[in-house]
């Protein structure tokens, strides 16, 4: 890269930084208990909506998991979202009536918390429907993958998403609070994926899966990306371009062996697509508040109408990580 481009990359790191600044005062504290937080701890971050109905299993996964703080960024939910978390002692909430979109998709919001309190700390940045996988997670807690990233001198850690869908309809089988949903949405796609470079950021961009297959089988160059660098040891300096999809410092977004090597990296079981989704889909497309026009749920309310079925005859059921290391979307890499 040259010497331009590596000035204007760190004038944008810049400009996010400030600009998370000004959005903190959007920002309404409900339950601050990072005061609680110690030097070493893992810490979630997440920005959410009406996810009351899955806030239960998704605090216990990533308790169980090692997480010992959870940062909440509530975005005027109204199922009650806001006060079941603020009774968790291991959660500090904020709410906020601002826009969504205007916080570039709630990157603003949480740059700044991040800004605040997670400098020093290895960060897990990921959304209420999202469970991450590592290398040998099965046995070892998430604290043996950061030690082993610290030992390495590693700053960022790698996870596809990979959409999980249930056999039959969406709406066949009603999701409980509390519930697993991988007992629901069992089932994923094991190939049909693409893998681009972005030359500018450095970044991997891949696409496909079942949301390229059915919602845009005409067009699945605009399908949602799917690579996100969710697990970070934060810095200061840094500051999320999009979503989870891209850093900066640029050197960031390098997650992946260019001399034919494999790194290792992990998978986000993404778990949208249960009987909560078609309300969830039209709520948001009233709200106009997602990237490109609201392009993505555009795609999902006109073809939930016939409430499809996602799973096909090439889809793979879920067992563990280890298959999804023999299917290649996700690798231990010199991890043993």
């Amino acid at each position: 890269m040259g010497a331009w481009q590596s000035y204007r990359l760190r004038l944008q790191r810049k400009r996010w930084r400030i600009r998370a600044f000004r959005k903190r005062r959007e920002l309404r504290a409900i339950a601050d208990r990072t005061a609680q937080i110690r030097p070493g701890d893992i810490l979630v971050f997440s920005t959410l909506r009406n996810e009351r109905v899955r806030l239960p299993y998704f605090l216990k996964y990533y308790r169980d998991m090692g997480v010992n703080h959870f940062l909440m960024v509530d975005n005027d939910s109204t199922d009650g979202s806001a006060d079941y978390l603020a009774e968790q002692p291991d959660v500090s909430v904020w709410h906020t009536t601002q826009s969504y979109k205007r916080a570039r998709f709630g990157v603003d919001w949480l740059n700044w918390l991040q800004w605040q309190h997670a400098h020093g700390h290895w960060t897990l940045v990921v959304d209420p429907d999202e469970l991450f996988l590592y290398p040998f997670c099965d046995t070892r807690p998430l604290r043996a993958l950061t030690d082993w990233l610290d030992a390495s001198s590693i700053k960022s850690f790698s996870a596809m998403l990979l959409d999980m869908y249930p056999k039959g309809r969406l709406n066949d089988q009603p999701y409980a609070a509390g519930q697993d949903p991988l007992e629901i949405a069992s089932w994923f796609d094991s190939g049909n994926y693409t893998i681009t470079k972005n030359k500018r950021f450095g970044n991997l961009w891949i696409q496909g899966g079942p949301r390229a297959r059915v919602f845009f089988p005409d067009q699945p160059e605009r399908a949602p990306a799917l690579n996100k660098i969710p697990l970070v040891k934060w810095d200061r300096r840094y500051a999320y371009v999009s979503s989870t999809h891209m850093l900066l410092p640029r050197g960031l977004n390098l997650v992946y062996d260019e001399w034919g090597g494999e790194k290792a990296s992990g998978v986000l079981l993404h778990t949208k697509f249960l009987s909560t989704f078609t309300g969830k889909a039209q709520e948001e497309l009233e709200r106009g508040q997602h990237y490109s026009g609201s392009v993505e749920y555009k795609a999902y309310a006109a073809t939930l109408e016939e409430n499809p079925e996602l799973w096909c005859k090439w889809s793979e059921k879920f067992i563990n990580w280890r298959q999804l290391e023999i299917l290649g979307l996700m690798s231990k890499g010199n991890w043993a």
